[in-house]
């Protein structure tokens, strides 16, 4: 695959338009903001910048590094899959993830990226949860991206889900939406000059995103899953 390939494709997958189930979670964000402790771009800024470093930068980022270099192995694949759900602590967390994934698998079962049919049929079949940063692991390996392109794309694209569920809740405007984004590019350079953690190192600390989920699962009237 030439450069400029790579860079369209990166840019395809990484496009908040590929329909990977995104737009349904908001990942603890409804309940903070209705409860009133997120309001405004500042602390939607804080929120977000805590999300990449205590949780996607420690967990999500050493699943799909471990998935990306299995380079096809699906039992590797499957190792690190069952790691991110035990890492889920709570039912929002690892449902959404898995969904998410899974509609992401589904998509790539219909564009014919290697792996993507044997591995939903291991997911249907109730042998692998099919979380989100093992399947872009999986599945951007598959398309011929580099792994740095790869979790550039999956930081990114919880930025931008994250900025989109923020939209949607009016906490912010679409001019603070993308202040906010560029305000972290300093965070995303920083977190993607480091090596990635290894898996038997993951970990996750983000107590009062795990809460709010928990508390919002038990919400009658929501507008997202999480």
């Amino acid at each position: 695959m030439s450069e400029n390939d790579r860079l369209f494709a990166l840019l395809q997958h990484a496009d908040n338009f590929f329909p990977g189930g995104q737009v349904s979670f908001s990942w603890g964000l409804e309940e903070l903001a209705g409860s009133g402790r997120i309001a405004g771009a500042d602390q939607l800024f804080a929120f977000i910048d805590g999300q990449l470093r205590q949780r996607w930068a420690s967990a999500d980022r050493a699943v799909l590094a471990a998935a990306f270099d299995a380079s096809g192995n699906l039992d590797v694949v499957a190792e690190a899959d069952q790691i991110q759900d035990a890492m889920s602590l709570s039912a929002g967390l690892r449902d959404g993830s898995a969904r998410m994934g899974r509609a992401l698998l589904s998509v790539h079962e219909g564009l014919g990226t290697p792996g993507a049919a044997d591995y939903r049929a291991l997911a249907q079949a109730g042998e692998a949860p099919g979380h989100l940063a093992a399947m872009q692991g999986l599945l951007w390996q598959g398309t011929g991206l580099g792994r740095g392109e790869a979790e550039a794309a999956s930081a990114h694209g919880l930025c931008v889900g994250l900025l989109g569920a923020a939209l949607r809740l009016s906490l912010i405007g679409h001019l603070d939406g993308q202040r906010t984004l560029a305000k972290l590019r300093p965070s995303l350079a920083t977190l993607l000059a480091q090596p990635a953690p290894l898996l038997a190192g993951a970990s996750a600390y983000a107590p009062a995103v795990e809460i709010a989920i928990m508390t919002h699962e038990t919400k009658t009237s929501r507008l997202f899953s999480t």
